[in-house]
């Protein structure tokens, strides 16, 4: 499997389907990818993720104070991650990319950048200003 070079502009989720399903065809994993082992999977992966979160309290945006070794391992658990929801998205028949833009303005609907909200620490809520 050839790597993306760093500095290369993007990557495409469909670049990633076919890596991935090129991945498992090599391999012959396709007789294990079924959705429900793929999701169960993604579970594991995220809860991999969590760990890394999980005795750090809040963590400032850019991760200030992270070793390099830590963001290096974080970059591997999202990648886990996003790559169990790439193949499972696939493996199920769903454009996860179109599905996602879907669900963006399926969002602006349901909370329209008119309506200003706010962290009252038990979650956000509609501002009455």
């Amino acid at each position: 499997m050839s790597g993306v070079q760093e500095g290369d502009q993007s990557v495409s989720l469909d670049l990633l389907k076919q890596k991935m399903a090129n991945f498992a065809k090599e391999r012959d994993w396709d007789q294990f990818h079924s959705p429900r082992n793929l999701l169960l999977a993604l579970v594991g992966e995220v809860g991999e993720l969590s760990e890394i979160f999980q005795w750090k309290g809040e963590v400032p945006k850019g991760l200030p104070g992270w070793k390099e070794e830590e963001k290096v391992h974080l970059g591997e658990e999202l990648s886990d991650v996003l790559l169990y929801l790439v193949r499972l998205s696939d493996i199920c028949g769903i454009d996860l990319g179109k599905a996602a833009l879907r669900k963006v303005d399926l969002n602006a609907i349901k909370y329209p950048a008119s309506k200003k909200y706010i962290n009252n620490n038990k979650g956000f809520a509609e501002s009455t200003d």
